[in-house]
């Protein structure tokens, strides 16, 4: 009786409206904060590089092959980088001051030996994350992390020798072994070494910084540690002003990471637009909703003196105005949920279409920032049903 007595001979176009926006401003929410997360992991797992991080060096030239200019960085040349506001964290990617060599040592691979160049990366920029990335001296074995580059060319030795070809899983199985040396070879080390990861971006073989400082201390014989490459790590949404700083300075970069970083930029910066003005539609159709709701009480307020003269509890009628509202929000909740996923089915086919390989899972971002928008919702329509219904009573 109270729910026609109080909302069945009422103006619903307003109501209408704010249902349309809010709605509208919630799938659209979750759909951007869905896919902003999606965008930001992309690339991620595949790579050892983390988000927004690319690997650069300096571009040579003639003056360069003459020796009029340096191609090696400068503590003062990264400081001056790390200092750009657009810049997370600037680190060097250590190189090996000494002769190395990899081989197979295991018995039921034949024998492959090449001679390498290791590198070593700060860990805080890895994707590829182990309990085994560690060593220190005495360590059963040196774990590092292979360029795929290098497995297709094991592979085409496997081959050419009449032995199958190796996946990844088998080749991480396979015992390895480093030979360390100084420039005359008067000096010799060796160290049981296995893959425990691969990577695309980084051509040279990976070890942990703790190896990196035993081998260039104990064979480099004082030669000087020079740093060719660093890696650059850019805040979120910015990577265009990456862009621009490389060029400035003559630094040049891997093709693919630029490319996977415009494209996480870009995209970033789209889905970050339409979350703004996704979050002003559910807030402002919150508004009118809860406006709708005060000229209701405003409205009915004859009849809820009535009602609270005649013996009911104003509580009574306050949870009238509050389920009712809130079974509304939950309504256009739902439906922004239910539309969401289907729009969702399109865009993911799109992305696969275009080569963008995103996780297909629900982000629980997302859902959480519904859960936050009907929080509040709820909340703040309790909140003004039971001040505006208190006071006529």
């Amino acid at each position: 009786m109270l729910k026609n007595l109080l909302f069945k001979n009422q103006d619903k176009k307003q109501l209408i409206i704010a249902m349309v926006g809010a709605f509208l401003g919630i799938t659209f929410l979750i759909t951007s904060i869905h896919y902003l997360i999606r965008i930001n992991d992309f690339g991620k797992g595949a790579d050892i590089l983390g988000p927004n991080t690319i690997i650069v060096q300096k571009r040579v030239s003639n003056s360069s092959l003459l020796k009029l200019t340096r191609t090696d960085f400068s503590t003062s040349e990264l400081e001056k980088i790390k200092l750009k506001p657009f810049i997370q964290d600037v680190k060097p990617v250590i190189a090996n001051n000494f002769n190395v060599s990899f081989e197979t040592a295991d018995p039921l691979i034949p024998r492959f030996r090449s001679d390498v160049f290791i590198q070593t990366v700060d860990p805080k920029f890895m994707d590829v994350k182990s309990t085994a990335w560690k060593w220190n001296e005495g360590d059963q074995f040196v774990p590092i992390i292979m360029p795929r580059d290098f497995l297709v060319m094991l592979n085409t030795f496997m081959s050419a020798s009449g032995i199958p070809q190796i996946s990844d899983n088998l080749a991480m199985a396979i015992k390895f072994k480093f030979t360390l040396s100084n420039e005359k070879n008067t000096q010799k080390e060796w160290f049981d070494t296995r893959i425990i990861g691969f990577t695309n971006e980084i051509a040279s073989l990976l070890v942990p910084e703790n190896f990196m400082s035993y081998g260039n201390t104990k064979f480099s014989n004082g030669k000087e540690q020079k740093i060719t490459q660093i890696m650059i790590s850019g805040k979120e949404g910015e990577f265009g002003l990456v862009e621009d700083l490389l060029t400035k300075r003559g630094l040049s970069s891997k093709n693919a990471q630029m490319v996977v970083g415009k494209l996480k930029s870009i995209i970033g910066t789209l889905l970050m637009l339409i979350l703004g003005i996704s979050t002003i539609a559910v807030f402002v159709s919150g508004l009118v909703l809860i406006q709708y709701m005060q000229l209701l009480i405003s409205r009915n307020i004859y009849e809820i003196k009535t009602l609270i003269h005649i013996g009911y509890h104003p509580k009574n009628i306050l949870f009238k105005f509050f389920f009712y509202f809130a079974s509304i929000f939950g309504l256009i909740a739902s439906l922004g949920v239910a539309f969401f996923f289907f729009i969702k089915h399109y865009i993911d086919g799109i992305l696969d279409t275009g080569g963008i390989h995103i996780d297909k899972g629900i982000t629980p971002g997302s859902l959480l920032a519904l859960l936050i928008a009907y929080t509040l919702f709820i909340s703040i329509n309790y909140f003004t049903a039971k001040k505006n219904v208190h006071k006529l009573s």
